[in-house]
């Protein structure tokens, strides 16, 4: 059951994307574009994600889910040096190529070869990180 409900999730989500226009990489570079022609849509599709989705964690904080499980935990607010580096390169590969991890999926199967190209550094990226961290805590700790 719990597979089906993310299947339909995940699919709702895609399809979402794909009407909302955020799998097209000009319109989301668009809303970065602050000083040339902005587009403002993906402001209001994030409206229209947070705002439900504020609702629904007020709405659960002494229910569980119906598929079993918990809710999970809200994150911990604290900032740290994982956390910015990985909102840099999170804003650096987003506004270089305007897609994130969610679209670039979405796309996949009419994006073309630099949506492949993306997906597959993404892919490569998100392997590396760990080894990354590894050696940067390593580093801090011997300094």
């Amino acid at each position: 059951m719990r597979a089906v409900i993310a299947f339909l999730s995940g699919s709702l989500f895609g399809l979402g994307l794909h009407l909302s226009g955020m799998t097209n990489t000009d319109k989301v570079q668009g809303f970065l574009d602050f000083f040339g022609t902005w587009d403002p849509t993906l402001a209001f599709v994030m409206g229209g994600a947070i705002i439900p989705m504020f609702i629904a964690w007020r709405l659960t904080r002494s229910r569980t889910p119906i598929v079993g499980g918990d809710f999970p935990k809200p994150a911990d607010p604290k900032l740290d040096r994982s956390l910015i580096l990985g909102a840099i390169l999170f804003g650096m590969g987003w506004g270089l190529v305007g897609l994130c991890p969610g679209p670039a999926l979405a796309s996949i199967s009419y994006g073309g070869f630099g949506g492949v190209i993306f997906l597959i550094a993404m892919i490569a990226g998100m392997a590396l990180a760990p080894r990354a961290k590894q050696i940067l805590d390593t580093s801090t700790a011997g300094a």
